[in-house]
């Protein structure tokens, strides 16, 4: 069945937080060749992996987050993976397309309307460099939502977002629409700067890569970047520290255990 938006990603958020104390984004970064042995014969493995691992992860996660790149990469069967995956989620679980878009016009426009109306996602990631044009449409629609790239975790976000503190300029411009639609994405493994980006954005929510692999600690993450306990407004995703943590036939089952480790410790950290 095909999944429709009744609700804004900003309420699915604030219920999964109040019901379920959950912060936890997993990504679902499915590439194909890191997929288990155990499905790969299957006729569509990537949504065969994703289904196993969002029954197992559901009753612990506040958000998925596919990363459309895995999904173009596998060709057709990738695309219709991703529908049959973000039909398959929960309605009450928003979904964040990680696509990082930013456009203007028509163009802007066609995004849009390929990921809110036809695939049925709660939230998309956008890259603003090009102005308010880029949200300019989305804003129309009180259900859609979008982050910002505003301090990613990757080394070399050092060559643009923090020279001359660019990062700080994309934050105020985010605060500057004044709407509940728009969060950023705050790379956990940018310490130093985490607390500024709270000063500048104290009621948006962040999301938060970066956390495991890349080697964020969750701490710090939480000490600097949580609002409040009623309204934490942030979400801390793992992708491969859950979905890949085993490639054994056992893999959704060690997925659940290592979501509701994360989802426990974040819980516990906000509300200690």
């Amino acid at each position: 069945m095909a999944r429709t938006r009744s609700k804004s990603f900003w309420f699915k958020y604030q219920i999964a937080w109040r019901q379920k104390k959950s912060l936890l984004c997993v990504g679902l970064d499915s590439e194909l060749s890191q997929l288990p042995q155990c499905v790969r014969s299957d006729r569509n493995p990537i949504y065969t992996f994703n289904k196993a691992i969002i029954d197992a992860t559901a009753a612990y996660t506040a958000a998925y987050k596919p990363n459309l790149a895995f999904y173009l990469a596998a060709g057709v069967k990738g695309l219709e993976a991703l529908k049959l995956t973000i039909d398959a989620i929960p309605e009450d679980i928003p979904v964040i397309l990680d696509c990082k878009v930013g456009d203007i016009g028509s163009t802007m426009d066609a995004y849009l309307t390929a990921f809110f109306e036809e695939m049925g996602c709660d939230a998309i990631t956008i890259n603003p460099l090009m102005g308010k044009d880029v949200v300019k449409m989305l804003l129309t629609e009180e259900k859609n939502f979008a982050f910002a790239l505003a301090l990613t975790s990757n080394p070399s976000a050092k060559e643009f977002m923090l020279k001359n503190d660019l990062y700080a300029d994309i934050a105020t411009w985010i605060k500057s629409f004044k709407t509940k639609q728009l969060g950023a994405v705050v790379g956990a493994t940018q310490t130093e700067h985490l607390s500024k980006m709270r000063q500048l954005l104290p009621e948006q929510i962040f999301l938060i890569p970066g956390i495991g692999a890349q080697g964020g600690d969750l701490k710090s993450v939480l000490e600097h970047t949580v609002n409040t306990e009623d309204e934490p407004n942030i979400l801390i995703n793992s992708s491969r520290g859950i979905i890949f943590k085993d490639k054994t036939s056992r893999f959704a089952e060690v997925a659940a255990t290592e979501a509701a480790k994360l989802r426990d410790e974040i819980k516990a950290g906000i509300l200690q």
